[in-house]
Formats: C-alpha cells, structure tokens, sequence
C-alpha cells in the first residue's frame, strides 16, 4: 500500500505515515541503500522490522530524502546532512516519520494493547487516572501519554532522561486531539506542543517544541 496519511503541520513542518502491506522485496524495489544501512537491514532477524526499516525508506522518498541523507548520531537520534529535522517510529504495520525546517520535533506510534496498564506505573503518575473507569478508554489514553512522553523523549535525547521523574504531559481530552508538554531536567525546563490521532487500534504523537 502507498502512502496512508499526510499530515501538513504548518508550512514547514510535515508528518507522513505508511502502512506496510507490502512483502519486504516488494518494499525494496527502487530504494538505494548505502553499505552501512545494507548490513542493518541484513542483519535483521525479525521480517516485521526488516519491512519497517523499509518502509522508512519509502517514507523518505515521499519526503524527497533518500536512505544516504540520513544519518544518526551517538545516541541512536536521526538527522538529515541538509539540517531539517527528522523523528521516525515504526510499529508492527504503520511506520512514521515527521520532518520539520527549523523545529525540533519528535514521533511515536503505538499499538493500543491492554499490557500498558501493567507498565503505566514506570512512565507516569498511575494514580492520575483512576477516576477512568472504561477500562478501553485507559488503554488509549495511557498510550496516547506513552506515545507523548516517547516523542518528547526523542526530541531531548539526553542520557539520564526519566519518562517518569522529567517528562510531564499536561491533561487532554480525546476530542481536542492535541496538549502540552515539558521536559525539567537539570535544572533547564522546555515546553513542548503535542498533537495526537488514532486509527485502526493504532495512536499516532507527534510534538514540537515551543521556542522560550
């Protein structure tokens, strides 16, 4: 399947989202990897990632990158050589990417699944949440705050970074599909938008930080 959603953020900021169909060799037609990004793909054992890590690459494309633009640093974070941002997700069959000229920004996709309940505890405050009763909108709203905090996380990328002790994500409603974030940490506090969609079990976050 091609592209499945384009999202225009703002005039320089765009979100792009695939959902992988597609038989790995089939998603390898027409993409030029390097060296360096062959031996990762090969090396891969898992088809479902080896397809997303693809996949990304088709999204690139879209984007008017490809695979050779893109580079990461010490800490596992992407770039690309001309200095527009990037942030890249993939999970199971949907993979994303968000780009932006001159603001940092970051991405999360989820599957909604029942275990987060049983993590919650290790990235956000649980007892927040205990006035929800539906346990389906638990599920959603824990991991549209996991997909937040993630985004965030992949803005900052520092090491030591807590989901729990340094990333706050303020409260939302489902139907505003968009919040606030902030990440305090050594002594520096940022502030960040956040905007969310959900579609085919799936939760989408993506968040930009706000310019103090």
């Amino acid at each position: 399947m091609p592209l499945f959603k384009t999202i225009v953020v703002n005039n320089i900021t765009k979100v792009f989202v695939w959902k992988i169909d597609e038989l790995f060799d089939e998603l390898s037609r027409n993409i030029l990897l390097t060296e360096k990004s062959q031996e990762r793909v090969d090396g891969m054992r898992s088809d479902l990632h080896r397809r997303g890590f693809m996949s990304v690459r088709h999204l690139l494309a879209v984007a008017g990158y490809q695979d050779s633009d893109l580079y990461y640093d010490s800490l596992g974070k992407p770039h690309l050589k001309d200095g527009t941002f990037i942030s890249i997700t993939h999970s199971f069959n949907f993979s994303g990417i968000i780009i932006s000229e001159d603001e940092h920004v970051g991405i999360d996709i989820e599957k909604q699944r029942d275990k987060i309940t049983k993590i919650a505890h290790k990235f956000t405050p649980i007892r927040e949440y205990k006035t929800i009763a539906n346990h389906e909108a638990l599920v959603r709203k824990l991991t549209i705050v996991w997909g937040a905090k993630e985004s965030l996380y992949k803005i900052y990328e520092q090491e030591g970074l807590s989901f729990l002790q340094h990333i706050d994500v303020q409260d939302f409603s489902f139907e505003n599909t968009k919040t606030f974030g902030t990440i305090t940490f050594r002594n520096n506090m940022s502030k960040y938008k956040i905007h969310f969609l959900e579609f085919e079990g799936f939760t989408c976050v993506y968040a930009m930080l706000i310019e103090n």
